[in-house]
């Protein structure tokens, strides 16, 4: 092995593994694929060992490329961290941190808690994402906020506490039509959900050690939780949302709730703050992270 293993060839390598191409990877590096192949071929003949299995269109790190990505991600994080906290120094908290949150509960209840920790540390890049796609970690996000059974294995899980189901409909409604009395009545209401279109959704309930599973099919399906609520308080139907929808609308009484004796999940009964646990976390990353789990403590205390 020569000379040529530095920081430099550390930094292509895991810009590389992380874009998953070397098309990406130029992009990001601003360079030309020719010259980052070029370089990758040097660095491979220099480590005397082949680090990534190329196909037409992804990179795939080998055993010994992924340990040497490894330590040049650990390398390049720490240099990071050097920077923001000289960066810092007789200032206030600088830096960049990407959040992925899902839509609902983003839109609904933390897009408020983002706003305040923005006014706190004005210096903070904040990058927010409102989204439900499964791949919750990329390059751009640090922190993501997820509702699931159980967080995958491969992340560091935090508990930002339980999510209620509640199936409910509007006082108009239920004066007209009624409310199912048991998780079956359910296939016999127009549903007003989140789900995926075209495909049955899958509702769990429990009661006393009990579990049932229906199929149901919605009648109006969205992501976007304000707009089910509309939906819901137009008395179109009975709602499946989480209670933080129409908290306010059930306290009024605008909004009527049934099924008071089962617990209902339709992704998941839990919401998690997610991170990986080989990066690095800069300063501000940490201080996200910290801000989001009190503020999260904080309601539940509230709701208690």
């Amino acid at each position: 092995m020569d000379d040529s293993l530095d920081l430099r060839s550390l930094t292509l390598l895991v810009e590389i593994i992380d874009s998953g191409n070397l098309s990406q990877a130029a992009r990001r590096l601003r360079m030309t694929r020719a010259n980052v192949s070029y370089h990758l071929a040097r660095l491979e003949k220099s480590v005397g060992l082949q680090l990534v299995h190329r196909t037409t269109r992804r990179v795939e790190p080998t055993e010994v490329g992924l340990r040497l990505y490894e330590h040049g991600r650990t390398l390049l994080d720490e240099m990071q961290s050097v920077r923001e906290t000289i960066a810092s120094l007789g200032q206030d908290l600088r830096g960049r941190v990407g959040v992925s949150v899902p839509s609902g509960y983003g839109q609904i209840v933390m897009g408020a808690w983002l706003i305040d920790f923005k006014q706190l540390y004005p210096g903070i890049v904040l990058d927010v994402l409102f989204e439900n796609r499964a791949d919750n970690l990329r390059d751009e996000v640090d922190i993501a906020i997820r509702v699931m059974p159980e967080p995958p294995p491969s992340v560091v899980a935090r508990s930002l506490g339980p999510v209620r189901y509640v199936a409910c409909a509007s006082r108009g409604y239920a004066a007209r039509n009624g409310l199912p009395q048991t998780p079956q009545d359910l296939r016999g209401s127009p549903l007003i959900t989140a789900g995926v279109t075209g495909r049955q959704l899958r509702l769990a309930a429990y009661r006393n050690g009990e579990r049932e599973e229906i199929l149901l099919e919605p009648t109006l399906i969205s992501e976007h939780f304000p707009f089910l609520r509309q939906g819901i308080l137009a008395g179109l139907g009975v709602g499946l949302v989480p209670d933080y929808v129409v908290q306010e609308e059930l306290s009024s009484g605008e909004v009527q709730a049934t099924l008071h004796d089962w617990r209902l999940s339709i992704f998941g009964t839990h919401m998690y703050l997610l991170y990986l646990p080989n990066r690095r976390q800069t300063r501000a990353v940490r201080t996200c992270i910290d801000f989001l789990l009190e503020r999260a403590a904080r309601r539940a205390d509230a709701e208690d």
